[in-house]
């Protein structure tokens, strides 16, 4: 399904009925993420996932260039599709939009999650690695820089016994547009620290991390311990959970919900 927001096509994805559940996929990734999930969560919940701008079928936003716009992109979003509250569960990317999401509009969350996300800035480090990706984008194309970056997403220990699934997240990569992905690249360089927003928010929290992830370990995950926090660690996964490990990614949650 397609709707208009700020005059641009917007794809999302709509199924069940209840609460409403909202997910926000990762860099280069789209809604397809949460196939694996959707229907089983559909049984008691109302479960909505979108495409961001430029990723996906959703058309590119140039002006959404900073984290805080994209988490004004999903309450415009949301308001598009008249949901008053939503519980927000995002992956990677889609887990510092719901940070800024829960600074900016916190009166709009039931609760929120990061799925193989953080709290934490970029270090200096990484902020180069962002400029030298959108550097390859443009040399090299989508298709190599895709190739080159969805392997690291998996446990190593999968690489072998989930082929096609890695195959599957390549795909989704390549449909990304260009400039769609650069300007996440941008916004997530320029992203400031929120893991106060973690610790200091009244809603619940749900922290899911995967053991064998090799871009945000599990430390720079679980960056708070209080009583409205929950965690959860998912053995033999890198980023991907929803793919490496979709049955305990769904009871994690439920349990939540």
């Amino acid at each position: 399904m397609k709707i208009q927001v700020n005059q641009a096509d917007v794809a999302y994805r709509e199924e069940g009925n209840g609460e409403p559940i909202l997910l926000i996929h990762g860099f280069c990734g789209s809604l397809d993420y949460w196939d694996n999930i959707i229907d089983e969560l559909a049984r008691t919940h109302r479960v909505i996932a979108l495409d961001l701008p430029g990723h996906g079928d959703s058309a590119v936003q140039e002006n959404i260039k900073e984290i805080d716009q994209y988490a004004t992109f999903i309450k415009d979003f949301i308001d598009v599709l008249k949901i008053e509250q939503v519980t927000m569960l995002g992956h990677s990317l889609g887990g510092y939009i719901t940070l800024a999401f829960a600074e900016k509009y916190s009166n709009r969350l039931k609760g929120f999650s990061l799925i193989h996300s953080t709290g934490y800035p970029d270090s200096q480090e990484a902020k180069e690695g962002r400029d030298a990706s959108a550097n390859k984008i443009d040399t090299d194309g989508m298709e190599a820089f895709i190739n080159g970056l969805v392997p690291k997403l998996f446990s190593p220990k999968h690489l072998e016994s989930h082929q096609k699934e890695i195959t599957e997240v390549k795909k989704i990569g390549y449909s990304t547009s260009p400039a769609g992905a650069k300007n996440a690249l941008i916004a997530m360089k320029n992203r400031i620290d929120r893991r106060k927003i973690i610790e200091a928010t009244d809603l619940p929290v749900l922290l899911i991390a995967g053991e064998e992830d090799q871009l945000i370990p599990s430390e720079k995950v679980f960056t708070a311990s209080e009583k409205h926090i929950k965690q959860v660690l998912i053995h033999d996964v890198g980023h991907m959970g929803m793919y490496e490990a979709p049955k305990e990614l769904i009871q994690a949650i439920i349990d939540f919900k």
